[in-house]
């Protein structure tokens, strides 16, 4: 589909025009495609128009996807991530992005020691304390990072969030500035370096950027409106 192309060279123009505002280099910004429910001939398509980055967040339908595509592609698990899954995740995906407690990550730990791996995972956190989200709250994260930044077997690359629902794109700025601040603070205060912000979607993320996001999610504004919803997903 030409669309896909079209569409991917409109998101990376809106994504050099937010970080030119902002006197950010496009480079230290990554788009990740949200192929969740998309065939592997769509996914296709965006990789025949540059595009090497992906997020999956159901294990049972990205397998078979990543065995299908090119080996040099990259993989951001952004569901929820179940303990039972986490064996089978791991070896396939470069990045996690939804890991919302320390009992989670220690697990983690534990599988990719056994594994003899090392995932990079993101933190996610709840920053409004809504219910039907998962996440680490402010005053969680702060006094988990230290003990999860020290395991010996994965990496804490970044902190994620998804805002509230929110009418315009400019009412979620807050959040993602509150975001940044945290991270910077958490690195002073802890001498913990944490690279990566993966927040913005396919409504927000251009102001998501011009407050520091590193990592973009981007789905429908790519490869169009999903047949179907799947609920609690990030991008």
């Amino acid at each position: 589909m030409l669309e896909i192309s079209e569409n991917l060279t409109i998101i990376r123009e809106k994504i050099d025009a937010a970080c030119l505002r902002v006197s950010r280099d496009s480079t230290s910004v990554q788009l990740i495609a949200v192929s969740k429910t998309f065939p592997v001939i769509d996914i296709q398509e965006a990789v025949d128009a540059g595009q090497s980055i992906f997020g999956e967040s159901r294990l049972q339908e990205a397998a078979p996807k990543i065995e299908a595509l090119a080996s040099e592609l990259q993989w951001h698990f952004i569901g929820r991530v179940q303990s039972n899954k986490v064996r089978k995740i791991l070896p396939l995906f470069d990045f996690i992005h939804a890991v919302d407690s320390f009992k989670l990550a220690n697990y983690i730990d534990g599988v990719a020691m056994d594994l003899g791996l090392r995932p990079k995972i993101f933190l996610q956190v709840n920053q409004s304390g809504e219910e039907s989200k998962g996440g680490f709250s402010l005053t969680e994260l702060r006094e988990e990072i230290h003990g999860i930044s020290i395991f010996k077997h994965l990496d804490v690359v970044g902190l994620m969030t998804i805002p509230p629902a929110v009418d315009h794109p400019e009412d979620a700025r807050h959040w993602f500035a509150e975001m940044r601040i945290l991270r910077n603070d958490i690195q002073k205060d802890f001498g913990i370096e944490i690279p990566y912000l993966s927040m913005g979607m396919s409504g927000d993320f251009e102001v998501a950027i011009e407050e520091g996001a590193t990592h973009v999610r981007v789905g429908s504004a790519i490869f169009g409106r999903r047949a179907y919803k799947i609920s609690g997903e990030l991008g």
